[in-house]
């Protein structure tokens, strides 16, 4: 059995893949605590499935585009994804934190998509990760995926020269996520555009997508 905090349909609101329909796992449990994380991934209140009970969910779900693991953090779940992804008819995107790369490694040939944060200190007022985060993204960088950076206006042009150069070495996508209050963008325009910027003089492979599900008022 595994803890699960919920379960639903929606369009992915972040990255290349925005506008999607997926169906979404959030699974509890992370190994971080960023500062500006909004998501409540506690296992209080969870509800219990079977692996063979998602499994029937996933395969059900054929008006959707992939089945997205989220959390918290899916890859303190390796033995639940590796049994989930050979029996699931829908394409694996998993949402990771970007630092757990033997864990990685273990479900890798079940995965098709991944979504790798880059956690920056400015952000999520936790130590630089940067070794940990560059042993990951060369394990992804072999499927399709993607970095995802949330910033803020207390980026430094260090962390932005770090994750541009990362993402150049590994030729991977960049996504810049200004963080949100609410519906809107917690930076201006004018703030979002220097950072763009910055990093597509490194990494042309770089785009802005804020969080659209928050536009839409979609979950």
């Amino acid at each position: 059995m595994i803890p699960v905090k919920e379960i639903f349909k929606s369009i992915q609101g972040e990255g290349p893949y925005v506008g999607y329909k997926q169906l979404f796992i959030r699974l509890c449990g992370c190994n971080l605590n960023c500062s500006y994380c909004d998501t409540d991934y506690n296992a209080n209140n969870a509800k219990e499935y079977s692996v063979q009970e998602l499994i029937e969910i996933c395969n059900k779900s054929t008006d959707c585009h992939s089945v997205s693991l989220t959390g918290g953090e899916p890859l303190l779940h390796t033995e639940f994804i590796k049994e989930l992804g050979s029996k699931c008819k829908l394409p694996v995107y998993l949402e990771t934190n970007g630092i757990l790369t033997k864990n990685l490694i273990d479900v890798f040939e079940f995965i098709t998509f991944i979504a790798a944060d880059i956690k920056i200190p400015s952000a999520t007022g936790l130590k630089p990760m940067w070794e940990e985060q560059e042993e990951f993204l060369k394990i992804a960088c072999q499927k399709d995926a993607f970095a995802k950076v949330v910033f803020d206006d207390k980026i430094t042009d260090f962390e932005i020269h770090k994750i541009s150069h990362l993402c150049k070495k590994f030729c991977i996508e960049l996504i810049l996520q200004p963080m949100m209050r609410g519906k809107c963008p917690g930076v201006d325009s004018k703030f979002m555009q220097e950072v763009l910027d910055k990093c597509l003089k490194i990494h042309p492979n770089t785009r802005l997508i804020p969080q659209v599900h928050k536009f839409i008022d979609a979950q």
